[in-house]
């Protein structure tokens, strides 16, 4: 038999999963920019992090990565950030936070093509305004720290795996061979052959 406080928890759960739900309507709306619907909910991206209002002029996110919610302070509670395009109540994401985020973005997504472009695109910002506040920050590009990522985990494939060199370079993101040796010897004063060979 459930007590009373069990009951209500249930009965709340399933209140937030109504109100919270996706529509057509409510992606409609998102699709297009739809500004009559700011202020009665905001969407989070669950890959990004970050939340928005349905006017927001970023990138359309696919379906299933997208969470309503129906005020800030909800988003918020769930760790996601306003967006710096938008501005979700008037809220920003302090440089620090926006940098932090880009960085941990580029950590996890170092296989796959990354541009200047890409990162404004999916951080909400500007590419000029992203490779300014990057540097002021991080001391170094956007772009040269995604490759600082890449040949750092490729010495971890060449020391720890028997992967060939055309697959390393596939699994950081760097899928042309000679390129990417040529850049790992640039960064490290070693070919990957020779880089194995001395840490093997």
């Amino acid at each position: 038999m459930q007590n009373d406080s069990e009951i209500q928890n249930e009965s709340t759960q399933f209140l937030n999963s109504v109100v919270n739900k996706m529509t057509d309507e409510r992606w409609h709306a998102i699709v297009h920019n739809d500004s009559s619907y700011d202020d009665k909910f905001y969407y989070g991206v669950k890959t990004t992090g970050i939340f928005c209002r349905p006017s927001c002029k970023s990138r359309v996110p696919n379906i299933d990565n997208v969470k309503i919610f129906q005020n800030t302070e909800e988003a918020l509670s769930e760790n996601f950030r306003p967006c710096k395009r938008c501005k979700p109540n008037g809220l920003t994401l302090p440089n620090e936070d926006w940098v932090t985020q880009i960085a941990e973005y580029i950590d996890n997504h170092y296989s796959e093509p990354l541009t200047l472009e890409i990162l404004a695109d999916m951080c909400h910002g500007s590419p000029f305004h992203l490779q300014r506040t990057f540097k002021r920050i991080k001391g170094v590009t956007p772009i040269e720290y995604i490759q600082h990522t890449r040949i750092s985990r490729a010495m971890d494939y060449l020391t720890d795996t028997d992967k060939s060199i055309m697959e390393i370079g596939f699994a950081v993101g760097i899928p042309n061979t000679a390129h990417f040796a040529t850049l790992f010897k640039k960064r490290t004063g070693y070919t990957p052959s020779m880089y194995r060979k001395l840490n093997q």
